[in-house]
């Protein structure tokens, strides 16, 4: 099998990006935690986007997010949007997924959707680096994704649960270490330490959630948990680096 074929797979499934022809998905699906190189990719366009662009920075970061949708075909919003029905609806667990699987979307995603949305979009425009930061999140988020996937028990079969039975819990160590070059980054100590924090705390709290509510997880729980994570990173980050500090870089030499 072509080394490249999981990396290929994994943005494949991803984004929408033109990559020719389909690279077998089996190959990403025993390789799920190389999930933040995805992050890299996508955050590092939108990036490149944002460090050209001169425009005001509710502008910038309006178009930074609109830039991150179009790569990624708003999959992951979708799940969004499905997790915010599933998690206000009313009534019993069956009730809940089936307001979680169905097509149709609610108030409950539609009210979701806003408020993760405005938080990335308010926090993006406040932070002095949007290039940097839009980087740091997209790969955080997609970091929480393999999380989710290696941790998340699913509660029927499905594209989720094809994923999660490839995986092994030494799979997160292998999915952290991708995190490493983050380190490299213009980034204070204080951020950096904090949105690492989220980057776990976000899935382990949506497992636990979904495990309550849908007695488990499926592809929208997970593809929510990579939208609310790079909203909580990129919130970590405005607030955070209102404050100077050293850098992860000045740190380390």
């Amino acid at each position: 099998m072509n080394l490249l074929h999981p990396f290929i797979a994994l943005l494949q499934f991803t984004t929408v990006l033109p990559l020719g022809k389909m690279a077998p998905f089996e190959s990403f699906s025993r390789n799920v935690w190389i999930y933040p190189l995805a992050g890299y990719v996508t955050g590092g366009i939108a990036g490149t986007v944002l460090f050209i662009l001169s425009a005001p920075p509710l502008v910038s970061a309006g178009v930074g997010l609109a830039v991150l949708l179009l790569i990624t075909g708003c999959n992951h919003l979708d799940g969004l949007l499905d997790f915010g029905d599933g998690l206000m609806a009313h009534g019993s667990r069956e009730i809940r997924i089936r307001a979680l699987t169905d097509r149709t979307i609610g108030t409950g995603g539609i009210a979701l959707g806003i408020m993760v949305t405005l938080l990335s979009w308010g926090s993006l425009a406040s932070v002095h680096q949007p290039c940097v930061a839009i980087l740091l999140a997209e790969v955080g988020g997609k970091y929480s994704m393999a999380v989710m996937t290696i941790f998340g028990r699913p509660f029927h079969d499905g594209l989720h649960a094809m994923l999660h039975k490839y995986t092994s819990s030494w799979f997160a160590i292998l999915s952290t270490l991708l995190l490493l070059p983050l380190l490299l980054l213009p980034v204070s100590i204080r951020s950096m330490g904090l949105a690492f924090m989220v980057m776990v705390t976000i899935p382990a709290v949506l497992i636990i959630l979904a495990n309550r509510i849908f007695g488990g997880v499926n592809g929208d729980v997970t593809g929510a948990a990579g939208e609310i994570t790079r909203a909580g990173v990129l919130v970590i980050f405005a607030c955070s680096a209102m404050v100077p500090a050293p850098s992860a870089l000045e740190f380390l030499f």
